[in-house]
């Protein structure tokens, strides 16, 4: 399956977004603008459905509760909103919609949480919904509103479906040093890092089969993209920490073996680019993947990710942000992949380029999305910077 409609209301910078979207997506915008955010709207089901997670957690533990979640210009409707589509990857049919909306309670002596105003599963199989639960519900009582039906096996069995598709999606956001911290490691214990920490331990428990099979893969692209590096393979130390080792050719005539303490900041990125691309089968959320690394790579992106998603274990959702105009500068991405953040007096919107006249112009020019795209997200005034009273 993959997500194929968005819906937010009263999230973070947005006040109001409802947007298709594709199984490749390129979120561009300019800083600020809510990339971060609106991929973040997609964790915290993830955060609801996984293990270790539940509602209270993904609201008021991972993101510091309702005060830092709803939109800022919240008037009088001070819910908050999300609603998904998920399609078949096979025959882009819908198959269901969750819709999950949620209020503040407690405050003052009573401690401030969440509740569930009501969470409503469609099944396009039944032609009907599934799960319809509001504030008037029957059976339903302050205690029960602080968990949706999404976390709990015994209440999610007629769309457990969308309770494991939403718990195996994954958002990578590589911090290179966090990756070399492997000797000051820290076992996660299920907990989520998206950043990098625990990358080699997600590596290290994977069968050995498969792992050597992605591996193998890795190295194709790494020998093409650093050429000096040979054999990454995964390793354990004597007290059982997973490093990644590789033979770099450099230095002598028979090459030298190094740690991942010793790689670039882009060989570590792009590991780990590859590392998730390959690791699943649900949605995977990227955050500028093109940081770090050579023009020459960051060009070849958009098709490698076609090419991973045309594999036979099934075609995989991957929504990234992005600044990169060499990663757009491509005739293979289509103007239905893009999605255009605007910020405005009313927060952040979001359109695709048929909505904006001089986008879509410069695009049936025969304009690259880059070129097309780029400028428009530009900050405005951003060449007044040479002018500023710091030169003078």
């Amino acid at each position: 399956m993959f997500i194929s409609r968005i819906k937010l209301y009263n999230w973070k910078n947005f006040r109001e977004v409802d947007i298709q979207l594709a199984e490749r997506v390129f979120i561009v915008g300019a800083n600020a603008t809510g990339k971060s955010n609106f991929l973040d709207a997609i964790r915290f089901l993830r955060d609801i459905s996984k293990q270790s997670g539940g509602l209270q957690y993904a609201f008021n533990i991972a993101r510091g509760g309702m005060k830092k979640i709803r939109y800022i210009n919240a008037r009088k409707a001070t819910n908050v909103n999300i609603e998904v589509h998920l399609s078949d990857s096979q025959n882009k049919k819908l198959k269901w919609i969750y819709s999950l909306d949620l209020k503040h309670t407690g405050g003052g002596v009573f401690k401030n949480e969440v509740a569930v105003k009501y969470e409503k599963v469609w099944s396009a199989d039944k032609n009907e919904y599934v799960l319809d639960r509001s504030e008037g519900s029957s059976g339903e009582d302050e205690e029960t509103k602080k968990f949706t039906h999404l976390e709990q096996v015994t209440a999610n069995k007629e769309f457990r479906e969308i309770a494991s598709f939403c718990s195996e999606i994954q958002y990578l956001n590589i911090v290179p040093l966090l990756i070399r911290e492997s000797e000051s490691l820290i076992l996660s214990k299920d907990k989520e890092d998206f950043y990098g920490r625990n990358l080699l331990e997600r590596v290290s428990k994977l069968n050995e089969k498969t792992k050597n099979s992605y591996f193998r893969k890795i190295n194709d692209v790494l020998q093409l993209a650093i050429p000096q590096f040979e054999n990454i393979t995964p390793i354990k130390d004597s007290n059982g920490i997973p490093h990644l080792q590789a033979n770099y050719k450099h230095w002598r005539p028979r090459g030298n073996k190094q740690q991942e303490d010793q790689f670039s900041d882009g060989t570590l990125r792009l590991i780990g680019f590859l590392w998730a691309l390959l690791d699943g089968t649900e949605p995977v959320l990227l955050e500028e993947p093109e940081i770090n690394l050579h023009t020459e790579i960051i060009k070849q992106l958009p098709e490698f990710i076609a090419k991973i998603q045309k594999r036979k274990s099934g075609k995989r959702q991957v929504i990234i942000t992005t600044h990169s105009y060499d990663l757009l500068d491509t005739k293979t991405i289509s103007p239905d992949e893009i999605l255009l953040l605007e910020q405005g007096k009313e927060g952040t919107t979001i359109k695709k380029p048929y909505d904006i006249k001089t986008v879509i112009q410069a695009i049936e020019a025969g304009f690259s999305i880059a070129e097309a795209t780029i400028p428009h997200t530009k900050p405005q005034n951003i060449e007044n910077i040479t002018q500023l009273k710091m030169f003078e």
